[in-house]
């Protein structure tokens, strides 16, 4: 199989089968928290990808030039939090100055991009799965973080929905949203299998 293959499944398994919100269940917090517009979760999805990215570049070049094979391995998670940090900080400035708004719609949920389970996980599987290609590592951040925003607009599209909806009142709310996030996740358990 050729590597523009390999990239375009990784991205594809990434972004559908293996999602890290589906199938992982990382990025939980802001994926119920911010999905209650498509605007804002399109805004947070965009932030992430862009954290995604950038941090699972980076985090890479630091496993692969300093880290792997020394005995400073051991710093890998320090190491992968002040670059997710460093990445969140360049977002909050940029949304700030541009988009004052959204910065403000985003409230606390934009620095707690820092904590989101999927960079995180992200940076971590990059090791485990042996990545052993900078531009694989790209394709997968990016792919990680589209997905994250696939899934947090598709929730966002449905909650809006919901809205306008005769919900019996014992669900209102948070249960018929936990509802709602569990059918997504067996609706997307039904790609399961398709890429090895």
């Amino acid at each position: 199989m050729n590597f523009a293959v390999s990239l375009a499944l990784g991205f594809i398994s990434i972004v559908l089968i293996n999602n890290f919100v589906f199938t992982k269940f990382l990025g939980s917090c802001p994926y119920l928290g911010v999905s209650g517009r498509l605007d804002m979760a399109f805004g947070m999805g965009m932030a992430v990808t862009f954290v995604t990215t950038l941090a699972g570049a980076m985090t890479w070049l630091i496993d692969h030039l300093f880290l792997n094979g020394t005995p400073l391995e051991v710093t890998r998670y320090v190491c992968y939090i002040l670059v997710i940090a460093g990445a969140v900080q360049l977002v909050e400035m940029y949304l700030r100055k541009f988009f004052p708004s959204l910065y403000e719609a985003f409230g606390i949920f934009l620095p707690l991009i820092t904590t989101n389970c999927v960079i995180l996980g992200l940076c971590i599987f990059l090791n485990l799965w042996q990545i052993d290609n900078f531009l694989m590592a790209v394709v997968l951040s990016f792919g990680a973080g589209m997905g994250f925003t696939m899934a947090i607009c598709i929730m966002a599209g449905i909650r809006e929905n919901l809205a306008m909806a005769d919900i019996p009142e014992c669900l209102q709310g948070a249960p018929i949203t936990l509802i709602t996030a569990g059918l997504l996740t067996l609706a997307f358990m039904g790609f399961a299998g398709m890429i090895k």
